[in-house]
């Protein structure tokens, strides 16, 4: 199934090169009571990366966020604090529009789509890992210092 989500990846990625959609995401620096950060690995990928997903049509940024959590991660029982920023990504071709959330949880994560998700794991933002993506030390570091966003992801 892994290997079905990658190639249908490839394909994704050669569609948005032809024809260049807009795209709105949603993230979550998801953060537990004893300060520590939820990252996810996905299948498609090498680097450690803030959960979340694409938001459907109709969706509110917290609906689409929440609906992704479950879906990937199964984290139902959350509390969203605050939009850490909203940033704009041509990378990959897309015309990407997302919003990151800050919310609290003191439930335990599991991989809910293995097909999605290799990986999970809680760091202390002092010890981050060292494969994580730039962009998401990034967002962590923009929240610590409690700055809000809008600029290029």
């Amino acid at each position: 199934m892994a290997l079905r989500h990658r190639i249908i990846g490839k394909a994704a990625r050669v569609y948005w090169r032809l024809f260049k959609p807009r795209t709105l995401g949603v993230r979550a620096i998801v953060w537990n009571g004893s300060g520590q950060l939820l990252l996810v690995r996905h299948t498609y990928g090498n680097f450690w990366h803030l959960p979340g997903g694409g938001a459907k049509k109709g969706e509110s940024f917290e609906v689409a966020l929440r609906r992704e959590l479950v879906e990937e991660i199964a984290l139902s029982d959350l509390i969203v604090e605050r939009v850490v920023g909203i940033y704009h990504n041509t990378r990959e071709h897309k015309d990407d529009h997302i919003v990151i959330l800050a919310v609290h949880t003191e439930q335990a994560a599991r991989i809910a789509d293995p097909n999605e998700v290799r990986e999970i794991g809680w760091f202390s933002p002092d010890a981050l890992p060292p494969d994580i993506s730039p962009a998401t030390a990034r967002r962590i570091g923009e929240y610590q210092r409690g700055e809000f966003a809008l600029e290029p992801w």
